[in-house]
């Protein structure tokens, strides 16, 4: 089995130079979209389930909606492996600008979607089908992503994906802002009547600009040199040679996709809904959690490249393991500040955010790096992520616990731990090829 590892321990990692930074730039864009995205629907699910699926109860109609985000998570692993096997076959830089093209019109489509008393059934059937297009293309964004990085600057992966992750991070930070800015300026009425649209056309803005940019992106220079080596088949050739290591890199991200699940996915209402914390407060301990989870991820990715990612892993993973419970606790007793535990747990989940990546994109080699990545990453947020609300509010119910949730992040990061032991051993710095090397180191700019 062949493993490609980056980060360079007791070497000089060189810095970026211009061209590289420029790569990863403008590979991180679609990645924010994402995480924009994903944020903007849960924040107005409920004036989108008012409008396309109109029930007698509520409860019905919210379901319905959460239906269709599970939908769309639903058929990422399917959406990462055909993208991966496109990308891995003829090319990063085709898949990738396609991917982001759909992504974007979806997102306009939505946010321009007549609702079910205009259409009728079609409105909703439309939805469906616009939510299904964003999960198949955002299957392979973000691992087209971490893929174009680490081909981009193999001496420096560990900052360049740092880095593409910080971007998703700023996605999240985008959408929480364009909401308080919707609730501020428009009446709740008008809210619920048009302003969530609004929402979804600034991510439409988002996303074409993101286009335009990302045309101007090369191909992957690793790919440009495979040559007439490209596999003919991928996705075959992966998990004929490589199925452990899409197993492995599945528990590698399962801390990532469970305690974002969680984070987002869940808390919020959760903290509000049922443990009484004033909205407000809620929103400003996100707010504080998401910029201690970005600079701690940047620390991170950058150690990665000085010191073996796995190391990093393990030591993130086990710290949350140990931590996550007791805070936990301590939340659900109104014993501490909320701004303060989520900002101690995101700070201890920075170490894993910030590596992963790079870890992940170490297990494959350069013909089948993209589907590799795009599999086991969506694994792992389909089934950890998808689930994490459903999971927290069957283990409160069980356990008769408010800090039970815990209990599932702490599991997830028991999983990260076991595989961060699989993870190979630092062999020799990956080869750069001289025309790769020559390619990237073409600019007018010294290294940063």
């Amino acid at each position: 089995m062949t493993h490609a590892t980056y980060p360079i321990s007791g070497h000089t990692a060189p810095g970026l130079n211009k061209g590289q930074w420029r790569i990863i730039f403008l590979a991180s864009l679609g990645g924010s979209l994402e995480f924009y995205d994903f944020i903007i629907y849960g924040i107005f699910v409920q004036y989108i389930s008012a409008q396309f699926f109109p029930a007698d109860d509520p409860y019905v109609s919210l379901i319905l909606s959460f239906s269709v985000l599970a939908l769309g998570f639903l058929a990422r692993p399917f959406g990462g492996a055909l993208l991966g096997t496109l990308g891995d076959r003829y090319g990063r830089r085709p898949v990738f600008i396609a991917s982001l093209g759909l992504t974007t019109l979806a997102t306009i489509a939505i946010g321009l979607l007549p609702n079910y008393q205009s259409w009728g059934i079609a409105a909703p059937v439309l939805l469906v089908a616009f939510r299904l297009v964003q999960g198949i293309c955002l299957g392979g964004e973000l691992p087209g992503a971490v893929t174009y990085a680490v081909e981009a600057a193999p001496r420096r992966a560990g900052l360049a994906c740092g880095f593409i992750i910080f971007c998703v991070n700023v996605g999240v930070l985008i959408a929480t802002l364009v909401n308080l800015g919707i609730q501020h300026a428009l009446p709740p009425q008008d809210v619920a009547e048009y302003g969530w649209r609004i929402a979804f056309l600034l991510g439409g803005v988002i996303g074409l600009i993101s286009f335009a940019l990302r045309r101007k992106l090369e191909e992957s220079p690793e790919f440009v040199n495979l040559h007439d080596k490209a596999a003919r088949h991928p996705l075959g050739e992966l998990m004929r040679n490589h199925g452990r290591s899409v197993l492995v890199a599945a528990g590698v991200a399962a801390i990532i996709a469970g305690f974002n699940g969680m984070l987002y996915g869940f808390v919020p209402a959760f903290l509000v809904k049922t443990l009484h914390y004033p909205a407000p407060d809620v929103a400003l301990a996100m707010t504080v959690a998401l910029v201690v989870s970005s600079a701690g991820l940047i620390i991170a990715g950058w150690a990665g490249d000085f010191v073996p990612g796995r190391l990093i892993l393990r030591a993130g993973s086990l710290t949350m393991l140990i931590v996550v419970v007791p805070l936990f606790a301590l939340m659900a007793n109104h014993a501490i500040s909320i701004v303060l535990v989520l900002s101690l747990l995101s700070l201890v989940f920075s170490l894993a955010s910030g590596i992963w990546p790079s870890i992940l994109a170490g297990l494959f080699p350069t013909q089948v790096r993209f589907t590799g990545l795009a599999l086991s990453y969506n694994m792992s947020v389909t089934l950890l992520s998808g689930f994490a609300p459903l999971a927290a509010t069957i283990l409160i119910e069980q356990t008769r616990m408010d800090a039970a949730p815990a209990l599932y992040i702490a599991l997830c990061a028991a999983l990260s731990f076991w595989c961060s032991f699989l993870v190979p051993g630092r062999a020799r710095a990956a080869a750069v090829p001289e025309a790769t090397r020559a390619s990237l180191d073409a600019s007018d700019m010294p290294p940063a």
